[in-house]
C-alpha cells in the first residue's frame, strides 16, 4: 500500500520555496540598481524612470534597451569570468567603456 501524500507539507514547502525566491529577487534588483550606478538617483527618479520604462510601448525603444542590458551582463561576465585580466588594467575596461559610449550614442 502507498504512503499517503502529506499535502500540508508539501504546501509548507512550497510556500518557503516561494518566499525564498521572492526574497532572492529583491535582494538582485537592489544588486542591480547598484551595480548600474542607479543608487545615486533618488528614490523618486529612480521610481519615475521605472515607471516610463513600463509604460513605454515602443518596441525598438525596448529592443534597444534589452541589448544595453544583455551587453552590460556580457561585460561583467567577462570581467568576472577572467581576473588575470582585471590585474592587466586597461584590457578589462577598455570593452566596458568603449561599450557605453557606443551605446550612449546609439540610445540618443
Amino acid at each position: 500500500m502507498r504512503k499517503p501524500r502529506d499535502f500540508d507539507a508539501e504546501l509548507k514547502s512550497l510556500e518557503d520555496k516561494t518566499r525564498d525566491l521572492k526574497a532572492r529577487k529583491v535582494q538582485q534588483l537592489g544588486e542591480l540598481v547598484i551595480l548600474t550606478g542607479a543608487d545615486a538617483l533618488s528614490a523618486e527618479e529612480l521610481a519615475g524612470a521605472l515607471i516610463v520604462l513600463a509604460e513605454t510601448k515602443d518596441a525598438g525603444k525596448r529592443e534597444a534597451w534589452a541589448k544595453r542590458g544583455a551587453a552590460f551582463f556580457q561585460g561583467r561576465a567577462r570581467r568576472s569570468a577572467s581576473p588575470p585580466d582585471r590585474d592587466s588594467g586597461g584590457a578589462a575596461t577598455q570593452p566596458g567603456g568603449a561599450q557605453s559610449a557606443s551605446n550612449g550614442a546609439s540610445t540618443s
